[in-house]
């Protein structure tokens, strides 16, 4: 029986446990906090930091595993391919890896290799930034170089609140570090989806529309999404070329990828973030759905060198596809989920409800604070789009009255 190391202990991983076992193999979990929901579901959980890439190391020699995967755990995922390339184990290039990793880095690959790209530079101290204000056109988006789930992110309007920003987006950081960059104005709909890569070949690459809170505390966390996107087919084809060279600079291998993307008010595509792990936000489970291929097994073949078969290719959508992600704007005591029975019945594929009556619930500052989510099915487009739209008046987070 094969061994896998998985990196995390979210329910993201469910799914990756989920398709392990469906193929036989034997599923470590790790990371240090013991209640973490995936550990329940593993064959054996241990206690390490995900962060730390040498004690992961010295655990995964000890366990002779045949694998190590970060599928949805943004901490876990250079740490994966460090562990990997030691081993030699099945990874992309640790060093690319890292580069994809850090915002910073990333931002200046892209320009020097003639990429579209907002100016970015990154800091360590928020004084350093004040300093070089000038350089920048605000508005500007002030975020850590290493955080994901838009934790930490804030738009920054003029340099009097920039060392503010600067000093929020440290406490999410854990190397200390963050990174100013150009605030790119969007035209249409944002996109935020997995794509997936064979030896270096993107076989599979899919565009959504991303939606968002205006109401929410962090309005750049994502609160819903829907497929196929909107954007316009020349935009996604020069994307996809784009994303596939850059792919091909960086010597990728056979991963699942987590990548935002959009088209400016100036007509230019941009590549804004590509992450190789699965995106947190049940991203491949509901492209499952969508278009019947299967990306959360094939990660998990990937990581331990396992076939692929042929029939992962660009994605056709099996009708119009959404998701809502469930949350609160206030602090609270959750009292229940109340959905509009129409748009439930004609709608609602999948209830998922991570929390139960009597649950704590915070303000959605980022996705480390989703309660739950809506799959949703629609006939067409433009009734997807109205549930979206209208998400507010069809379904509710309900907090129990406090006097």
């Amino acid at each position: 029986m094969k061994k896998l190391l998985l990196l995390g202990g979210s329910r993201y991983l469910l799914p990756a446990i989920k398709a392990a076992h469906e193929l036989g193999v034997y599923v470590i979990t790790a990371d240090y906090l013991p209640d973490n929901a995936a550990h329940k579901y593993s064959d054996e959980y241990r206690n390490v930091s995900v962060t730390d890439k040498e004690e992961v190391l010295s655990l995964a020699k000890e366990l002779k595993v045949e694998g190590i995967l970060s599928y949805a755990t943004d901490l876990g995922v250079t740490t994966a391919a460090y562990v990997a390339e030691r081993l030699g184990l099945p990874t992309s290039p640790y060093e690319s890896v890292a580069l994809l990793q850090n915002k910073g880095h990333f931002r200046e690959f892209l320009r020097e290799n003639g990429f579209n790209a907002p100016y970015a530079k990154s800091y360590k101290k928020p004084e350093d930034s004040l300093a070089e204000a000038e350089t920048f056109k605000f508005p500007v988006i002030v975020k850590p170089v290493d955080s994901a789930g838009s934790k930490g992110v804030r738009r920054v309007d003029s340099k009097e609140d920039l060392v503010s920003s600067a000093e929020y987006a440290l406490t999410y950081s854990l190397t200390g570090e963050f990174i100013v960059e150009e605030f790119i104005e969007l035209a249409g709909f944002s996109t935020d989806t997995d794509s997936f890569s064979i030896d270096g070949k993107l076989v599979f690459c899919s565009f959504n529309n991303q939606w968002f809170d205006a109401d929410a505390i962090n309005p750049y966390t994502p609160s819903g999404y829907m497929w196929p996107s909107s954007m316009p087919d020349n935009i996604q084809k020069e994307l996809r070329s784009e994303l596939q060279r850059m792919m091909s600079l960086l010597d990728m291998g056979t991963s699942i990828y987590n990548i935002e993307t959009r088209m400016g008010t100036n007509g230019k595509a941009y590549i804004m973030e590509c992450s190789p792990r699965a995106g947190g936000n049940r991203l491949a489970e509901i492209l499952r759905l969508a278009t019947g291929q299967d990306l959360i097994k094939a990660s998990v073949k990937a990581a331990l060198g396992m076939p692929i078969e042929d029939t992962i290719t660009d994605p056709v959508y099996h009708g119009h596809w959404g998701e809502i992600i469930l949350h609160s704007n206030r602090d609270g005591i959750f009292k229940e989920l109340e959905i509009e029975e129409s748009f439930k019945d004609k709608c609602v594929a999948e209830i998922d409800l991570w929390v139960k009556p009597g649950d704590e619930v915070h303000r959605f500052t980022g996705a480390n604070e989703t309660t739950g989510t809506l799959v949703l099915h629609c006939e067409s487009e433009e009734e997807l789009t109205q549930a979206l739209t209208s998400v507010n008046d069809l379904v509710t987070v309900k907090l129990e009255t406090t006097e």
